[in-house]
This record gives C-alpha cells, sequence and structure tokens, in this order.
C-alpha cells in the first residue's frame, strides 16, 4: 500500500529535521519504503510517498519523528489504477 505523508515541521523549522536525518538516516523500519518526497519552497513542509503492507511500520516511523513533525497521513493510489478503477463507469 502506498501512504501519502505530509510532514509539516514544527514550527516551521527544517533544521533539527535535517540534522536528523543527517545523523542518523531515514529511520524507517525494515519493511517501510521509501519512494519519492517533495519539499516546498520554503523548507516548511515535506510531501513523501511511502510503502508497506503492515500499517504499524508506518506508525513506527512516524513516532520516530513526531517531536518534529506535524504528520498527516492519506492512503493512495496510482493516478494509472484510479484510471483502471474508473474506466468501467466512464
Amino acid at each position: 500500500m502506498l501512504y501519502m505523508i505530509v510532514e509539516n515541521f514544527r514550527e516551521g523549522d527544517p533544521l533539527p529535521v535535517y540534522r536528523r536525518f543527517r545523523d542518523h538516516g531515514r529511520l524507517a523500519p525494515h519493511g517501510l519504503r521509501y519512494v519519492a518526497s517533495w519539499v516546498t519552497e520554503d523548507l516548511r513542509r515535506c510531501f513523501q510517498v511511502m510503502e508497506c503492507d503492515d500499517l504499524s511500520l508506518l506508525k513506527q516511523w512516524i513516532a520516530r519523528w513526531d517531536d518534529l513533525v506535524e504528520f498527516e497521513m492519506y492512503p493512495v493510489i496510482t493516478s494509472g489504477d484510479a484510471a483502471a478503477a474508473l474506466a468501467p463507469r466512464l
């Protein structure tokens, strides 16, 4: 399952997040896969796609960062999968 994660850096400050990432890496448990990410120009928010079959892995990862980041989590599908699911109704 794919998840769109919206990370709002606490107090809009990306430095603590990037320092931890530099020093410790992504801190993702085995089985949670990073797909891609984008950061807003003002460096206050990150949009990240993660993949896993076990939601508890995603929750473990979030717990490792929630002192620095406020998270929003959305299960998502690819636009291709959405088009395929809707094709019979078009």
